[in-house]
């Protein structure tokens, strides 16, 4: 759809952000519903300014990806109760003027592993305690039998591990943890720094499941050394697509053509034009 003076504008703000397919998800879903809106990325090193920048422009939503999923906070006007728990917001919604923060990454992750497996009786270790980490862990307390956090920061680390009632281990503990479901959070590995991993091989074992919410690669090493040693695995896109399938209906209060934009993702990844 050819942009013009109607069409109503979307970004996802972040630093790094060339690695996002945020843009291929949103505009292949406008496109499919027949919404004339455009979505773009912005690369956003201070947050205030960019969201003071998006009021005065008018931009009807935005995605925050990291580093600015807490920082975003005091620049709201309003948060939703669960982002407000959790801390963390991924979502803004501009609604007549009044910039409102939900977190649809807790959903998102959900829906990707009970679409795998099932929760109840597992143990779990979260690897990071950014705003995604938070976002899954306070949607996992309760429904599994116990969380447990691996950081590199001890303090942020052990403040997430004592909102969710949990353990907290320095990583370099983490190959001594015995888990039945491990999800790794951190921006280790993504692309186009594909060969690293945050994970000691040597924890993962047959059976075990393993999520890595990273989507760009579609199989990051970790996941890839996991496969290999018998582990049930998830990768971040279908936390990526359900997030963003979220998104869109709360700007949109729409049903979300999921399947149009999971393609494009695959699309974007197979094309790999993004690194």
């Amino acid at each position: 759809m050819a942009s013009d003076q109607h069409t109503v504008l979307y970004g996802v703000v972040g630093w790094p952000i060339g690695h996002s397919l945020s843009p291929a998800l949103h505009n292949a879903a406008f496109a499919a519903a027949g919404i004339n809106a455009a979505y773009l990325a912005f690369p956003v090193r201070d947050i205030g300014r960019a969201i003071a920048g998006a009021r005065a422009l008018g931009i009807r939503g935005l995605s925050v990806t990291i580093p600015h999923k807490e920082a975003i906070i005091p620049h709201l006007d309003k948060v939703d109760e669960l982002a407000a728990e959790i801390g963390a917001v991924n979502t803004v919604v501009n609604r007549e003027g009044r910039l409102v923060g939900y977190n649809t990454d807790a959903l998102g992750a959900l829906m990707a592993l009970e679409e795998r497996i099932s929760l109840g009786g597992k143990k779990c270790v979260i690897v990071g305690a950014g705003g995604a980490a938070r976002a899954i862990g306070f949607v996992l307390r309760g429904r599994v039998a116990a969380i447990s956090v691996a950081n590199r920061s001890s303090a942020r680390g052990r403040d997430l591990a004592a909102s969710l009632g949990g353990a907290f281990m320095p990583m370099e503990e983490l190959s001594r943890v015995a888990a039945d479901l491990l999800i790794q959070t951190t921006p280790v590995g993504m692309a186009p720094h594909r060969d690293e991993c945050p994970v000691p091989e040597s924890i993962l074992r047959p059976g075990m499941a393993v999520m890595d919410i990273i989507y760009n690669p579609l199989e990051t090493k970790l996941l890839t050394m996991a496969g290999s040693r018998g582990c049930v695995t998830i990768s971040g896109l279908s936390m990526f697509v359900h997030q963003g399938a979220e998104q869109f209906r709360l700007w949109t209060n729409l049903h979300p053509p999921v399947e149009a934009m999971t393609s494009a993702v695959l699309h974007a990844l197979s094309s790999g034009d993004r690194e």
